[in-house]
């Protein structure tokens, strides 16, 4: 029977941390968000943000700007934020309406602002190990979350099912970092149970129900869900097939209550280090 990686638990933790830490601050951390338009899921996320980060004692604002804002009105906006010296750390709630490309935005935010750690530069200094000022939340977090239960990624076949540049990749240049050997799969993949079953650690993260079946994981296998599916009646589930995957896993992430909650925790250590570093 597998061990649980239990993410909420190991959250919970690491934000008493950060609000110890904050508590005799005589200035606080700033984490601004940004949203743009109406998205539901979004508008979820970004209300937890703001309350996570009010409870922690941070100052948090949110900046909604209608569906139809145009280029140059964001622009100014991330602009602003980045000449405020009371903001430390900037979110762009993605996906941005279509007619804003993301990429575009994300390196308008100033590297030591951006909270997400999706910026060129960021991402750069994490392939090349010279101390990116914030490294993406959820990769971050599955990495956290495998160290506070002692499972070391040094000299292991890891596996990441998904190559997206907020998991994929910078997940697996941190597993480099760590001296694992990395496999990154993906759709085009030929014969993914073949590479999955050689995984010590295998990461899913790409957002189809179940798609890592018993058969594709290795006996005693750590097996991390990155993948969040809600189904027509708004019940959660993952890329992994929980029930049937944790008899042959030795450690596995629940959805919900694995990895989820540790991207927000390490949105707020983020914010908090920026702050440190500003």
């Amino acid at each position: 029977m597998s061990t649980i990686l239990n993410g909420k638990k190991i959250s919970s933790e690491i934000l008493q941390e950060l609000k110890i830490k904050t508590a005799n601050l005589p200035e606080k951390p700033g984490l601004t968000v940004v949203i743009v338009g109406d998205d539901p899921a979004s508008k979820v996320y970004v209300a937890s943000k703001e309350k996570k980060a009010k409870e922690l004692g941070f100052k948090s604002t949110v900046i909604r700007l209608d569906e139809k804002t145009q280029k140059k009105e964001l622009e100014e906006t991330i602009e602003k934020l980045n000449n405020d010296p009371k903001v430390h750390g900037i979110l762009l709630q993605l996906p941005l309406p279509k007619h804003l490309d993301a990429n575009y935005f994300i390196e308008k935010i100033h590297p030591k602002k951006d909270v997400d750690g999706f910026h060129p530069i960021n991402m750069g200094k994490l392939v090349t190990k010279t101390s990116p000022y914030a490294v993406a939340c959820t990769p971050s977090g599955v990495i956290e979350l495998l160290k506070r239960y002692d499972i070391k990624p040094q000299g292991k076949e890891v596996v990441i099912v998904g190559r997206s540049n907020i998991v994929g990749k910078p997940l697996a240049q941190l597993f480099i970092n760590l001296d694992a050997t990395v496999t990154v799969a993906h759709s085009k993949t030929r014969d993914l149970a073949e590479v999955t079953r050689r995984a010590d650690i295998l990461v899913a993260a790409v957002g189809v129900k179940h798609i890592i079946t018993k058969d594709m994981v290795k006996k005693g296998a750590t097996v991390v869900d990155v993948g969040i599916i809600r189904d027509e009646n708004g019940k959660l589930s993952g890329d992994v097939d929980f029930e049937n995957v944790k008899e042959v896993a030795q450690y596995i992430t629940p959805v919900p209550g694995g990895v989820g909650p540790m991207t927000i925790a390490m949105l707020m250590q983020n914010t908090f280090e920026l702050f440190q570093k500003s």
